[in-house]
């Protein structure tokens, strides 16, 4: 039976789930005829990656969203058995489908769908449901991008809503609609290198930088940010401190780190370099598998995981050499 922390459940919210398929080719060629070297399909969207992640390690977890179409329908069959509780909220709109290529060296091809329209009255529905779940919660997780005509500030509404249940909100999200919702004062945000950038309006090229513009969006309206940067790791910024770790791995697929890395650092505690490393950890693993398949115990390796004592803020960022 899956377990909470302190007895309580990780709600993930994702208003546009997909149906994820990832191929295998020995080389993406422009314009050639490929042949598969194999293929991978799983349930996708941020939040229910947090969500299936959570569930292998044996976390209580309730998954809210919406449901519409035959791809929504097959999504539910997609997650059944995996000890997620769902809670399905009917739409008119289909669930999207992504295709992901998926190179030997790691290097991935993305094809992500909007999303279709939900209507107001469909995103009450989602709006009822959260607030619904939380009686028992102990963190609230929006992750994803929005479907198309959803306006940017949905995250930022939902994070007033949900403001006086007092229980903490992790962001995971891009563009206008994390901007907006760091202003909301979520507990923690987690942004990619690109996803950072954006949000602060500059590139940043060294892990000082990095640092500069995690406090920036702690100055916003974020409590913790933890920023993940590829093969360069990842940077914890909190009120008690910031950290620099790294989890050294052969890369299969990228699709889906970044979520268990989040996962990762829920289930432990969401505070301070244990937090991190964990995160890391799983994130790393999640990187070693094909598809967005999230990592179980068995294939985690945290002896391979290194929070350095301090910060080398001169280090730069493996895309700048």
């Amino acid at each position: 039976m899956a377990h909470g922390v302190g007895g309580t459940v990780i709600v993930t919210i994702t208003l546009n789930p997909s149906v994820d398929r990832t191929v295998e080719v020995d080389s993406l060629t422009r314009g050639a005829v490929l042949r598969a070297s194999g293929e991978h399909l799983d349930a996708g969207g941020k939040g229910l990656n947090v969500a299936r992640a959570l569930a292998a390690h044996g976390c209580a977890t309730r998954a809210v969203l919406p449901v519409g179409g035959d791809g929504g329908r097959q999504l539910v069959d997609m997650l059944a058995g995996l000890d997620i509780e769902l809670v399905q909220v009917p739409v008119g709109a289909p669930a999207r489908c992504n295709i992901a290529i998926s190179e030997p060296d790691g290097t991935v091809t993305k094809v992500n769908s909007l999303g279709e329209p939900l209507s107001g009255k469909e995103l009450q529905a989602i709006v009822d449901a959260v607030r619904d779940c939380a009686g028992d919660a102990s963190w609230f997780v929006l992750g994803g991008s929005l479907p198309a005509g959803v306006p940017d500030s949905f995250y930022a509404t939902l994070l007033d809503l949900l403001r006086p249940t007092g229980v903490p909100v992790a962001v995971d999200t891009s563009g206008s609609a994390l901007v907006l919702a760091v202003r909301a004062r979520p507990a923690l945000v987690k942004p990619n290198r690109e996803e950072l950038e954006t949000a602060v309006g500059r590139r940043v090229h060294t892990l000082g930088e990095v640092v500069e513009a995690a406090g920036e969006l702690r100055r916003m309206g974020a409590k913790t940010v933890l920023a993940s940067l590829g093969a360069d790791g990842a940077v914890l910024v909190e009120e008690d401190g910031r950290w620099h770790g790294e989890a050294p791995v052969q890369a299969r697929s990228t699709v889906g780190a970044g979520d268990a890395m989040l996962a990762g650092f829920l289930f432990a505690g969401a505070n301070g370099p244990a937090a991190l490393a964990s995160g890391l950890c799983w994130g790393a693993a999640a990187a070693s598998l094909p598809g967005s398949q999230m990592p179980g115990v068995r294939d985690l390796h945290p002896d391979r995981v290194c929070v350095h004592p301090r910060i080398d803020s001169a280090r730069r960022l493996g895309s700048d050499g």
